[in-house]
This record gives C-alpha cells, sequence and structure tokens, in this order.
C-alpha cells in the first residue's frame, strides 16, 4: 500500500472500530481507559484526509461495518467476489483509489 492518503483511511477505519468496540464493552457496564484519546486520535487523523475522501469513506462506513477492505488474489474481502483483471493489475501499483464494483467498498492490495 504505497497511498499515504489510502493508508490514512486504513488507520481511520481501525481507530472506528476501536472506538465502536469500547463503547459497546462500556454498555456492559465494564470500565475502558482511553476512549477518550482514541476520539481525539480519529480527529486528528480524520482532518489529514481529504474532504471528499472522508466523505465518502463516512458514508460507505454508515452503510457497512467495514468501508475498506483488502484484495487477496483478486477477490475482494469485503462481497468475496473477484475484481476484474484491469483494476487489479493497476491496484496493486497503490497510486489510485478503487472501489469494488458489487459491494462499493474501497481496496487496497494486499499481494
Amino acid at each position: 500500500m504505497g497511498n499515504t492518503e489510502l493508508e490514512r483511511l486504513v488507520s481511520l477505519q481501525d481507530l472506528d472500530l476501536m472506538i465502536e468496540e469500547s463503547e459497546e464493552v462500556e454498555k456492559l457496564g465494564f470500565s475502558i481507559t482511553g476512549c477518550s484519546e482514541l476520539k481525539v486520535a480519529r480527529q486528528e487523523l480524520a482532518t489529514k484526509i481529504s474532504k471528499p475522501l472522508l466523505f465518502r469513506y463516512e458514508r460507505l462506513r454508515g452503510k457497512l461495518k467495514r468501508a475498506i477492505v483488502p484484495v487477496k488474489n483478486d477477490i475482494c474481502l469485503g462481497c468475496f467476489l473477484r475484481q476484474p483483471t484491469s483494476i487489479s493489475a493497476q491496484g496493486r501499483e497503490g497510486t489510485d483509489l478503487f472501489t469494488c464494483e458489487n459491494c462499493g467498498r474501497i481496496l487496497y492490495w494486499l499481494d
């Protein structure tokens, strides 16, 4: 993954998932420390991502738990459908952002 903006998006998603999980644990009656630090880190990271891309991520995140998923062996690990060969070759270069034609998630290549 060479695209720094994509790397920031993946980090943002990781932070969102950690925040969500800590809030679920708090609902069960357990006390969690560090949740406020995660939220601050999320806000700081969000300012480093371009507004259109952040909006696109937030919109996807509203519908799907994971808005950004890896592609392994040309298969989207969000919906498990094979990606066209044309975008797989370009996606491995890591210069552009691609979305799955089936589920709409933002993709990044592992191999």
